[in-house]
């Protein structure tokens, strides 16, 4: 299958640059059978009733983007992108040699090593977190041109476990009042963690989507969501996954169609013609970028033409895309 086959027109207009004045004020087009309607996300109680489980990704996204500078006084920038024993993996902007040390604020760095594309720092701080919490900024994506106000608008209001370099962004429509008024109503909620990493967000390279690898990310699931998970999907209780991050940890963790409790690395590549194995009977997403990983998710688990058609849909009826953008709700 071609990588251009997931490609389609986008007005730039249309990316949104900033998240909405209120959180979960967006748009939802809900795609049921053959049919597509326009709603509101707080609309999302509708659609959903007592028995049903809400599948969420608890992930948290840490400050990765660090901004410093060489001793010569060249700017560069790293991207933490996981821990290695006593140092980071990074992506890097800038000059950068093998054995150089650079400073960000009043802390060095060392570059331990470059290879593929990446660096390998080691930072001279006893307290990281600390270090992390001054100098740190959230990694919005490299599209969003304008400076996020507020750090907390890119984590999810249920975000627990540190780790991602991105957010869930499915997750971020969800407020505390309608997490209640979903509760009120019966619905229960499990929580999954899949740190999203560079697997989830960089671009395909290969013209042929069978040639593309994922990266690797760290997920886990605990006994008592496999429990509710197995229970829900023995019932007539639906499942309800938030973001494609949750439906990679769902099916990196069954056996047999049922979710068992673990954790460990998973470079899981979902894109057409995948046959899942999990029992997902809707999910919640975003609208995402052209020829991504991603799309290929939803187009799988949505139908490619039926999941292309509607986003054409989305672009004429001016939409907002990507990570601050509008939701979709997808019944298969």
């Amino acid at each position: 299958m071609k990588v251009e086959d997931f490609d389609y027109p986008l007005p730039k207009q249309l990316i949104a640059q900033r998240p909405t004045a209120v959180r979960g004020d967006s748009r939802l087009m809900v795609l049921q059978g053959d049919g597509v309607r326009h709603r509101r996300f707080s609309d999302l109680t509708e659609y959903m009733n007592e028995g049903d489980v809400l599948v969420l990704n608890d992930t948290k996204v840490i400050p990765a983007r660090l901004k410093g500078r060489r001793r010569t006084g060249g700017a560069v920038e790293l991207l933490l992108l996981r821990r290695e024993g006593d140092s980071w993996s990074c992506l890097g902007k800038g000059r950068m040699r093998e054995g150089e040390s650079i400073l960000i604020g009043d802390t060095s760095a060392e570059v331990l090593r470059k290879s593929g594309g990446r660096l390998l720092v080691r930072f001279a701080t006893a307290d990281f977190d600390a270090f992390l919490r001054e100098f740190g900024e959230m990694p919005v994506p490299p599209y969003i041109k304008e400076e996020l106000d507020d750090g907390d608008r890119y984590q999810t209001v249920y975000a627990n476990a540190d780790g991602s370099i991105a957010a869930p962004t499915a997750g971020l429509h969800f407020t505390p009042e309608l997490m209640r008024e979903l509760s009120s109503k019966g619905v229960r909620t499990a929580r999954v963690t899949l740190h999203v990493g560079p697997g989830t967000f960089l671009p395909v390279k290969t013209a042929e989507v069978e040639g593309h690898s994922m990266e690797e990310e760290h997920f886990e699931i605990s006994g008592d969501t496999a429990r509710l998970i197995n229970e829900t999907v023995g019932s007539s209780g639906r499942l309800f996954a938030v973001g494609t991050t949750t439906v990679r940890a769902l099916e990196s963790s069954q056996r047999d169609g049922r979710v068992v409790a673990s954790k460990g690395w998973t470079d899981l590549f979902i894109h057409p013609p995948y046959e899942f194995s999990m029992r997902m009977d809707a999910l919640i997403t975003n609208f995402h970028l052209p020829r991504s990983t991603v799309l290929m998710l939803v187009s799988a688990y949505a139908g490619q033409e039926r999941l292309l058609d509607a986003y054409a849909q989305a672009v004429e009826e001016e939409y907002r895309f990507y990570s601050f953008g509008d939701a979709m709700l997808v019944f298969r």
